[in-house]
């Protein structure tokens, strides 16, 4: 395929994770390697800073910053929550990318995020085709969620859980201070994918992890949780309980459902949590006088100081990956990893069909949680383990993390 000149833009999309930044790191030093793309931009607030013309021509950052990058946290450029509406209901966001695109001879489209990102970066690569207008479109990983279709796992996972489980292993011996009995339950981030809250059992499998893990890849049995819990309770005089914020019941309904009534995102995803507090409440009614619900909410997205050095490379790669299968000639594609069968842990980057990633959630398998539903096996702490090793060191300043500080300087054509 002939080389294709232009410029490139970057965007960051859907919630934060410790190692998004340094997708954002591989894709822009990449990308200013590269002769044919005569420029780098970098989107405020995804798809949002592309449409109203809002973004940051990279090659005036210092070469510094962009190193700090791959141990910063959150989204440096700005994240969004925007659902492109299908070309046949409204076409107007498909027609303002277009004009934009040829003001600024973008050629090169990257975007980094999860399902509903992968689903943006799809629908405009099929735009782009069907006007034929040339730009090679290529999706980036990126969910705590883990449940990208297509890639052994996700950046951005491994960091998280290996927060959940660390935080998880300090829980455990904080609830055990005391001589008097006590339940304390812990809800982890998870709507329909329990891979985070399955990251506890890394703790379990430490001896300090919870007795229970409830996953929402299983119906919620209320009744079968309150006798797991008081069994555990009267044998032991304490109990751990985690459990995702996504947990329903057969019918479907979340337990948080059962507190109060639940907003909505523009992705039209009802807004969880509370699932702790009401199950912790449940408890100290019918079992237990001292409990404690736990909520680990946005902690457990962005916790670089419990970074794994495997994710933070892996999250790298998948950045430079994108920008130089691009440049050869590929296009509407996600990078992905596989993992190689063998002793020694060892993936290798492959692309994977946006059409099919695009809005199809990767759950654990069955087989990976045991009989009773209530935890995990051995097959989970083999496939997690090696996805949180390696320690992130941060750089510090008067003891503190210093993170990118950009300039943001405003592209021009």
């Amino acid at each position: 395929m002939s080389e294709l000149r232009g410029a490139c833009i970057f965007g960051q999309s859907g919630g934060p994770t410790s190692v998004i930044n340094a997708s954002a790191a591989g894709v822009i030093q990449e990308a200013l390697k590269h002769g044919c793309i005569t420029k780098v931009y970098g989107a405020a607030h995804g798809i949002k800073g592309v449409l109203t013309e809002n973004f940051y021509d990279m090659s005036q950052e210092d070469a510094k910053e962009l190193d700090l990058l791959k141990t910063t946290p959150s989204s440096a450029l700005g994240s969004v929550r925007y659902k492109l509406k299908s070309e046949e209901e409204d076409d107007t966001d498909y027609k303002r990318l277009v004009e934009v695109f040829k003001k600024y001879d973008i050629r090169y489209f990257f975007y980094n995020g999860g399902n509903d990102s992968m689903d943006t970066c799809n629908k405009v690569s099929k735009y782009m085709q069907k006007v034929g207008y040339e730009c090679r479109v290529m999706g980036v990983p990126k969910t705590i969620d883990n449940d990208l279709w297509g890639t052994d796992h996700c950046p951005g996972y491994g960091s998280a859980a290996k927060y959940v489980a660390t935080s998880t292993m300090e829980i455990y011996h904080d609830a055990r201070v005391y001589d008097t009995g006590m339940v304390t339950v812990l809800e982890i981030m998870g709507r329909n994918a329990g891979w985070l809250t399955a990251a506890t059992a890394l703790a379990a499998y430490k001896g300090n992890g919870p007795d229970l893990i409830y996953l929402p890849e299983l119906p919620f049995d209320m009744d079968q949780f309150l006798e797991d819990t008081s069994r555990i309770y009267k044998a032991n005089g304490k109990v751990i309980v985690a459990v995702s914020e996504g947990a329903k019941d057969k019918d479907g309904t979340y337990v948080a459902e059962m507190g109060a009534n639940l907003s909505k995102d523009s992705f039209g995803h009802a807004q969880l949590g509370g699932t702790a507090s009401i199950l912790a409440n449940i408890v100290k009614n019918k079992i237990a006088k001292k409990v404690r619900g736990i909520e680990f909410s946005l902690l457990q997205r962005c916790a670089a100081h419990v970074g794994s050095l495997t994710d933070i490379n892996e999250a790298y790669s998948a950045g430079q990956a994108a920008v130089r299968y691009a440049v050869e000639g590929k296009t509407d594609f996600m990078v992905a990893f596989e993992r190689i069968p063998g002793a020694e842990y060892k993936c290798e980057i492959k692309l994977v069909n946006l059409t099919d990633v695009a809005n199809t959630e990767k759950k654990i398998p069955r087989e990976w949680i045991n009989k009773e539903g209530n935890g995990l096996t051995d097959d989970f702490i083999k496939y997690a383990l090696p996805l949180i090793q390696g320690e992130s060191v941060l750089p510090l300043e008067e003891g503190l993390p210093r993170f990118a500080k950009l300039k943001k300087v405003l592209g021009t054509k």
